[in-house]
C-alpha cells in the first residue's frame, strides 16, 4: 500500500478523489492501493529544554547557554494530534512507500519530514511538488513524482532555521528576563522579531525627535495654472520675499514647451509581499489576512502557491495561459463577468511574451501567483478583492504597454525662472484592468504623494513659447514634515529591502536577495509583536509601546536587533537550500554566536531594568491566577 500524505484534510480529501482513494475511514481515505492521510500543519516541534535535562525547567542564569548536543523532536502535547499522529504511524509502519504531499516549500517539508521521522518510517519516500492544486496539476504531479533526496537541502534549510531560532530564542528570552524583566515580565527575543521591532522603533525616534523647520514655495498662477520656482525651496521668509518682490507686476513669459512620449509597461505579476502591500493599502488588510486569503484561494484551486518571493513565471507556463485566460473570461460576480472586456481583444491572438514576466532563471522552486483558469465560486467578499487583484495583474502583463505624453513647460519672470509639468495619457493600455479601489483607502502619510501624482497626471492647456501676459504670484509657507509612520504595507517593504540599512557594500549586496524574514513568515512575526505588546496600532500605523521601546534601548548587542546579521543568515539559509553552505557550520556559528551574547549580557555591570507598566503588571497577575 502507498501512503499518501498531506498538510491539511481539505488537501488531502482532493489528492485522494484524483488518484482514487474514495473509502472513507477514521483519519485517512483509502482506495486504489492507496492510502491517504494528513496532518494539521504541525504535528511535531523541537523538545523544549527541560526536555533534554531537569536542568533546565527553571530558568536560571547559571544555566545559560542552553546549547544541547543533539536536537530532538517531540508531538506536540494535543489530544487531537495524538489521536491523528496514531493513525499515520500506523499506516506508515505498514506502507511499502510514502509520498509527501506538504506544502511544497521549505515549512511544508520540515512538518511532514519529522512526522515520518517521529512514527519510524522505513520504506522509500516520494514528494509530490506542485504549484497548484487544480485536478490536472494534482495528477500531472502524480505522474511526475520526484525523490525525496532530492528535497534534502531544502529540509536541511528548514531544519537549521528551526534550531537557529531555538538557541537564539531560547536563550536570550530567558537572559533578558531573567537579567532586565525584573523576573516580573517575559522579554521575548527573536531572530527576526527583534529588528523587526528596532526598524519601527528607530522610525518612532526619528518621528519623536523631529523638529520642523519652515520653508516657502514661491509659484505664480498663469492662464489658471500653477507653476513653481524652479530654485526650490527658500528657507528664510525674507529671501522668498525677495523674490516674490522681484517678479511682482512684471510680465510671465513662456520661454520652452517640451513634448516627450514615453511607454509604461505593466506591473510585474504578484509575489506574496507584493501582494500584501496592495491589499494593506487598498483595502487595510493585515498582511496574516492576506495570506490566509491567498492561502484559501490555493487551496479551492483558484490561485497557484502563494508562498513565493519571485514575480517571474517559468517558460513552460507560457503555453498554459491562453486557457487560464479563457477560465478568466468565463468568470462572473454577481452575474457580471469582470475580465471578459479586457481579454476580448488579446483572445485568439498570440499572447505578448516579455522577459520581464517569463524567465526560467529567475524561478526557483515556484512561480509568481496567478489565477488556475478554474472558474471561482462562492467566494468571500475579502477572498474576491484578493483574487481580483491577483486577476488583474496576470491580464495586464498581456496587455499594451501604457503610451503617455509629458508636457514640461518652463516660464520666466524677471529671470527667475518657473515650470509646471502635465501628463496625458494617449493609449492606456494594460491600465484598463486597474481596480477602482477608493483613493481614500491609501495611507494618510501618503496623501501628498497623491496630490503629486494626480497633479502630474493632468492636461495642460496648449502654450506657446514666447508667449506672454499677467500672472498671480503667491508665496507659501509651509514646514517640514518628519518620516511617516510606518503601516504594514511599508514595515513589509522594510523587512524585504532591510539590506538597505546596511552600510557594509557587500553585505548590503548580499542582502538584495533577502532582507528580513522569509515571504512566509513576515506576516506571523508582525503578528507576534502585537500578541508580545510591543506594537499597536493606530489607525493603519504601526506605533511602539513604551515596552516595545525600552526592550530595543535595553539591547546593546547589535546582533540581537541587526538587520545586518539577520540578513546574512536569510542568506546562509537560502545557500543550505541552494548546497551552497553547509548546516554544520551554520549551526555550529550560531552556538558561539549565543555562547557570546550570553557572555556579554551577563558581564553588564549596569543596573538597568525595564519598566513595568501598570497595565502590564495587572495583565501578568491576571495570567498567574
Amino acid at each position: 500500500m502507498i501512503v499518501c500524505i498531506a498538510e491539511k484534510p481539505s488537501v488531502a480529501k482532493d489528492i485522494a478523489r484524483i488518484i482514487g482513494a474514495t473509502s472513507a475511514h477514521d483519519g485517512y481515505m483509502e482506495g486504489n492501493g492507496y492510502q491517504v492521510t494528513w496532518t494539521f500543519g504541525h504535528l511535531c516541534t523541537l523538545k523544549e529544554p527541560h526536555d533534554y535535562t531537569p536542568m533546565w525547567k527553571s530558568w536560571s542564569l547559571t544555566a545559560l547557554p542552553m546549547i544541547p548536543e543533539r536536537f530532538g523532536i517531540k508531538l506536540i502535547d494535543q489530544p487531537s494530534i495524538k489521536k491523528q499522529f496514531a493513525i499515520i504511524e500506523g499506516l506508515m509502519q505498514k506502507a511499502e512507500r510514502i509520498v509527501n504531499c506538504g506544502d511544497a516549500g521549505q515549512e511544508g517539508e520540515l512538518i511532514q519530514r519529522w512526522v515520518m521521522q517521529k512514527a519510524g518510517a522505513k520504506c522509500p519516500v516520494s514528494r509530490l511538488w506542485i504549484s497548484s492544486m487544480t485536478d490536472e496539476a494534482i495528477s500531472e504531479g502524480f505522474s511526475q513524482l520526484k525523490d525525496q533526496q532530492d528535497y534534502q537541502p531544502l529540509y536541511m534549510a528548514g531544519l537549521s532555521r528551526a534550531i537557529g531560532d531555538w538557541l537564539l530564542g531560547m536563550n536570550a528570552t530567558r537572559l533578558y528576563t531573567l537579567k532586565y524583566g525584573q523576573n516580573r515580565q517575559v522579554l521575548s527575543i527573536g531572530r527576526v522579531q527583534t529588528p523587526t521591532l528596532a526598524l519601527i522603533v528607530n522610525r518612532q525616534k526619528e518621528i519623536d525627535n523631529f523638529k520642523p523647520e519652515p520653508y516657502w514655495i514661491l509659484a505664480t498662477v498663469y492662464r489658471d495654472t500653477t507653476f513653481t520656482a524652479t530654485k526650490g525651496k527658500f528657507t528664510s521668509k525674507e529671501e522668498g520675499e525677495q523674490a516674490f518682490a522681484t517678479i511682482e507686476g512684471k510680465p510671465f513669459t513662456v520661454t520652452k514647451v517640451e513634448k516627450k512620449e514615453g511607454k509604461e509597461q505593466p506591473p510585474q505579476l504578484y509575489d506574496l509581499t507584493t501582494l500584501q502591500v496592495d491589499c494593506n493599502r487598498k483595502f487595510g488588510y493585515s498582511a496574516e489576512m492576506t495570506l490566509n486569503l491567498i492561502q484559501s484561494l490555493y487551496e479551492k484551486k483558484y490561485t497557484t502557491y502563494p508562498r513565493v518571493d519571485t514575480q517571474y513565471l517559468s517558460d513552460d507556463i507560457y503555453p498554459k495561459c491562453p486557457q487560464t485566460l479563457n477560465g478568466l473570461y468565463q468568470t462572473k460576480f454577481g452575474g457580471v463577468a469582470p475580465y471578459a472586456e479586457f481579454i476580448k481583444p488579446i483572445g485568439g491572438k498570440a499572447l505578448k511574451k516579455s522577459k520581464r514576466v517569463f524567465d526560467t532563471s529567475k524561478v526557483t522552486d515556484h512561480h509568481a501567483i496567478i489565477p488556475t483558469g478554474v472558474i471561482p465560486q462562492g467566494l468571500s467578499d475579502a477572498e474576491q478583492k484578493v483574487f481580483d487583484l491577483v486577476a488583474r495583474r496576470f491580464i495586464g502583463v498581456f496587455l499594451p504597454d501604457c503610451k503617455f505624453s509629458t508636457t514640461t513647460v518652463l516660464g520666466e519672470v524677471d529671470e527667475i525662472e518657473f515650470k509646471v509639468t502635465g501628463k496625458e495619457i494617449l493609449e492606456p493600455g494594460w491600465r484598463v484592468v486597474r481596480g477602482k479601489a477608493s483613493e481614500n483607502s491609501e495611507s494618510s502619510e501618503n496623501s501628498e504623494n497623491s496630490e503629486k501624482k494626480d497633479d502630474e497626471e493632468r492636461t495642460l492647456p496648449t502654450f506657446v513659447k514666447g508667449e506672454t501676459g499677467d500672472h498671480h504670484p503667491t508665496l507659501t509657507e509651509k514646514w517640514t514634515t518628519p518620516p511617516p509612520y510606518y503601516t504594514e504595507a511599508t514595515l513589509l517593504r522594510a523587512m524585504e529591502t532591510a539590506g538597505k540599512f546596511v552600510e557594509d557594500e557587500t553585505l548590503r549586496a548580499a542582502m538584495k536577495e533577502n532582507g528580513i524574514g522569509r515571504p512566509s513568515s513576515r506576516a506571523s512575526i508582525i503578528e507576534t509583536l502585537f500578541k508580545r505588546h510591543y506594537i499597536k496600532r493606530e489607525r493603519k500605523r504601526l506605533v511602539a509601546t513604551p515596552t516595545g521601546i525600552e526592550l530595543i534601548d535595553l539591547i546593546r548587542e547589535e546582533l540581537l536587533k541587526s538587520c545586518e546579521l539577520t540578513g546574512i543568515w536569510e542568506k546562509k539559509l537560502r545557500d543550505i537550500e541552494h548546497q551552497q553552505y553547509d548546516a554544520g557550520q551554520f549551526i555550529q556559528e550560531l552556538k558561539d554566536q549565543i555562547t557570546t551574547i550570553v557572555h556579554d549580557v551577563m558581564a553588564d555591570p549596569t543596573n538597568r531594568r525595564i519598566t513595568i507598566t501598570p497595565d502590564e503588571a495587572e495583565k501578568k497577575k491576571k495570567s498567574n491566577k
